[in-house]
C-alpha cells in the first residue's frame, strides 16, 4: 500500500486520481461481486468523501445498500453514488439530449456522473430527428450550455444535427438502440464518427459515464481559463 493506491487483494483502488486528474476513480460493477463493490466502494468513499459505481444490477445493488446505508441506486441508470462529503460545484453547465425514452439509460448514466462531478445539467428527452421540430427545439433549449453530450441510437444522425445549431463542445454517444442490421450500436458509432459537422468527440456504445467524464473536464478547463 502506498498514499496514491490501496490494495484490496483482488483490487488495487487508486485513491488519489481526483487530486491527480480531477475525476475521482470510478468502478465498473457488472462483473464484480456485491462484496467486491462493497470494499471498494467503501474506500472510495473514505478517500475521496465521494464514490460512483456503474453498470450494477438491482440484485447487487440491495446487497450494497445493505451494507452501506448512504449509497443510492440509480435504477434506470443502473448506477451506485455515495456523496458523503459532495464535490464542489463546477460553474458551467452541460446539456444532455436524448433521442428518444429507449436511450435514458444511458442519458441518465451520464446525468448521475455530472451530478456527482459536481456539474450542473439540462437534460432534454425524446428529440430524435424523427421529429427535426423536436430537435430544434432541444437546441435552442441547449443554447446557453457549455458543452452538450448528444445521445441517439437507431441510425445516429442527432449529434450531427444538434452540432449544426449550437456552438458548444458536442459529445456524442451512441447506444445498442436499433432494429435490424443496427448491430448493437454500431451503426450508430459510425455515423457519428463519419459526421459531416466538424469537431465531434464521440464515445463508445452506451458509454455516458465516459461522455460525463469528458463534459466535467471540459467544463473545469473553461473554468479555469476564466479564472486566469
Amino acid at each position: 500500500m502506498n498514499e496514491d493506491t490501496i490494495d484490496l487483494g483482488f483490487a488495487k483502488v487508486d485513491v488519489a486520481r481526483l487530486g491527480r486528474r480531477g475525476l475521482p476513480e470510478a468502478v465498473f460493477g457488472e462483473p464484480k461481486t456485491a462484496q467486491e463493490l462493497i470494499a471498494i466502494l467503501r474506500v472510495l468513499a473514505d478517500r475521496n468523501g465521494v464514490a460512483l459505481a456503474t453498470r450494477v444490477s438491482r440484485e447487487k445493488a440491495e446487497a450494497v445498500t445493505r451494507a452501506l446505508p448512504e449509497a443510492v441506486y440509480h435504477e434506470r441508470s443502473q448506477c451506485l453514488t455515495i456523496e458523503r462529503t459532495p464535490l464542489r460545484k463546477l460553474s458551467g453547465i452541460v446539456g444532455i439530449v436524448g433521442a428518444g425514452t429507449s436511450d435514458l439509460p444511458v442519458v441518465e448514466e451520464a446525468a448521475v456522473t455530472l451530478a456527482l462531478m459536481g456539474v450542473e445539467t439540462k437534460i432534454v428527452n425524446d428529440s430524435g430527428v424523427a421529429g427535426l421540430q423536436r430537435t430544434i427545439r432541444a437546441a435552442h433549449d441547449l443554447a446557453a450550455c457549455n458543452v452538450a453530450i448528444v445521445v441517439a441510437g437507431m441510425e445516429g444522425a442527432l449529434p450531427s444535427v444538434i452540432s449544426g445549431l449550437l456552438s458548444c463542445p458536442i459529445i456524442a454517444v451512441p447506444t445498442s438502440v436499433g432494429y435490424g442490421l443496427n448491430m448493437s450500436g454500431l451503426s450508430a458509432l459510425l455515423t457519428m464518427l463519419n459526421s459531416c459537422s466538424s469537431g465531434i468527440t464521440v464515445v463508445n456504445i452506451d458509454n455516458g459515464y465516459g461522455a460525463a467524464c469528458a463534459a466535467t473536464l471540459i467544463v473545469k478547463a473553461i473554468e479555469k481559463g476564466a479564472r486566469s
